[in-house]
């Protein structure tokens, strides 16, 4: 099953290709963007990460990143993928839901309009039992989208960074939705 194009009312979700590495770039550039991610790219390093971002589409199939465009314009990327650390459990059934926008598009509700697709993508479509997200502790923005699609706190963890970005000492949060719970929303 290779990824489907997905659409909601404002959002186009293509598979992400080579033709939306402008975009990502741009958004590995933005220092607001990146707040939470740690320090800006360069147009090269960018480069390699999008190969990895490619990548994933040919890990688990039917996950991967989306590129999110509004009347042909990119808005940033959405991505389910599987996890990818012991502490996430095992990948069978579960993905972990990303999204980064340009900040020209933040604050339009596009970021959890594009997550409550890949939700209902990732249980209608691919048949999985699990999505969960996570962000640092002090990313107030992320983690009420977060809330606002469905998704529920489930841990504050601490991770090792070489590099620790500010408000790491307050370490990351999980949140998560189950089919059941999606499935419950959804029928109310």
């Amino acid at each position: 099953m290779t990824q489907a194009t997905l659409r909601t009312a404002r959002l186009v979700l293509v598979p992400l290709a080579d033709e939306h590495l402008a975009g990502e770039i741009e958004l590995d550039a933005d220092a607001e963007v990146m707040r939470f991610l740690g320090p800006v790219r360069s147009a090269e390093q960018v480069r390699e990460v999008h190969r990895r971002r490619l990548a994933v589409a040919g890990q688990v199939p039917g996950l991967g990143f989306w590129a999110g465009l509004v009347e042909g314009e990119f808005v940033g990327w959405w991505l389910l993928e599987p996890p990818q650390r012991a502490d996430q459990g095992p990948v069978a059934g579960q993905a972990e839901l990303g999204y980064r926008l340009a900040r020209r598009w933040w604050r339009r509700g596009l970021g959890g309009e594009g997550a409550r697709e890949l939700i209902r993508h990732g249980f209608v479509d691919l048949g999985l039992s699990r999505v969960f997200a996570e962000t640092m502790a002090v990313n107030v923005a992320s983690r009420a989208t977060m809330a606002a699609v469905g998704m529920r706190y489930v841990r504050t963890f601490h991770q090792s960074w070489p590099d620790p970005l500010p408000g790491s000492e307050l370490g990351e949060v999980e949140y998560e939705i189950t089919r059941e719970q999606w499935e419950a929303s959804a029928a109310g």
